[in-house]
């Protein structure tokens, strides 16, 4: 059975509620991977690049005609 009044939630209501769930979703899942990454340390050593250089620009071979070009980066050009 449906009502026939008037809506008494705005829309920013609505929206701010929302908002507030996906925030605390997103808290939640953060809190569940660093419980996993605490529990499972051996899995989570090699996910990381080791430095700024091998996030910037995979590895070549030394044949590739890429190969004399250095890293490019937002600053680099």
């Amino acid at each position: 059975m449906a009502s026939s009044g008037k809506k008494k939630t705005t829309m920013a209501k609505l929206n701010r509620e929302r908002k507030l769930r996906e925030r605390r979703v997103d808290k939640q899942a953060k809190k569940d991977a660093r419980k996993y990454a605490a529990a499972h340390p051996e899995e989570h050593l090699d996910d990381a690049p080791t430095s700024a250089d091998d996030q910037l620009m995979p590895p070549q071979e030394p044949d590739s005609p890429y190969a004399a070009v250095g890293p490019v980066g937002p600053n680099q050009g």
